[in-house]
């Protein structure tokens, strides 16, 4: 039991990051997942491997989401934080506090996460972090998503700034970048149900590869196209 290697996923009630959680179990992870309500997933069935913590990005609880980590299980091998939000606004008409809340959600909470694990990663010589950034990170697709865009852009950002400071300790950082995932918030943006969007299950495969490769390797950015969105 000691053996296995332990993932912090956030944002893992639903959607990619309940795929993400999944896929990982299946590969033998431990798990702690932050949630926003938690409870047990139905597709739990070792729950001997799974840790609990009621985890909001706006809440600042990071730092006490590691150290119940660090009780549980005296490890952390990697970081996920998938846990977003969209403001579906135009730079002009939001105000200051939608920026904020993005910003705060999107960008400060995953920071802080990585910094507070930090020195477990360091510890476990292949520690490593998968950011679910966006391909709104990569381009502004719409003037409704240029709001998120800027947030998604300083994730990006994030994992690089990471991944930089982390290669002489053995830590790898990917920005994962899909475009519309079928998920409530993908769906919230795309209503039309002939469209079809990217399975939270395909991005979780990826995360699943990033986690897996060696030292010597190191892929900053992961792209995933669906088959109707505009192509990066």
């Amino acid at each position: 039991m000691e053996s296995k290697r332990v993932a912090m996923v956030s944002g893992a009630n639903r959607g990619i990051g309940s795929a993400i959680a999944r896929q990982l179990l299946r590969d033998g992870w431990r798990l702690s997942l932050g949630m926003r309500n938690p409870e047990f997933p139905d597709w739990a069935t070792d729950q001997d491997s799974i840790h609990l913590f009621p985890y909001q990005a706006t809440n600042v609880t990071e730092k006490e989401w590691v150290d119940t980590v660090q009780s549980a299980y005296g490890r952390i091998d990697a970081v996920i934080p998938n846990a977003g939000v969209i403001v579906a606004k135009s730079v002009i008409e939001a105000d200051d506090a939608a920026l904020e809340t993005m910003l705060d959600i999107n960008v400060k909470a995953p920071r802080r996460l990585v910094k507070e694990a930090w020195p477990s990663l360091i510890k476990s010589g292949n520690g490593r972090v998968a950011i679910i950034a966006s391909l709104s990170g990569k381009r502004v697709a719409s003037s409704r998503t240029g709001l998120y865009s800027m947030s998604k852009y300083a994730v990006v950002a994030l994992a690089h700034a990471i991944r930089h400071e982390g290669w002489p300790h053995g830590i790898r950082c990917t920005a994962i970048c899909p475009g519309l995932v079928e998920t409530d918030m993908g769906r919230g943006l795309v209503p039309e149900r002939d469209k079809e969007l990217t399975h939270p299950a395909d991005v979780a495969r990826l995360v699943s590869l990033a986690m897996d490769l060696r030292n010597s390797s190191s892929v900053s950015e992961i792209y995933v196209n669906c088959n109707d969105g505009e192509l990066y």
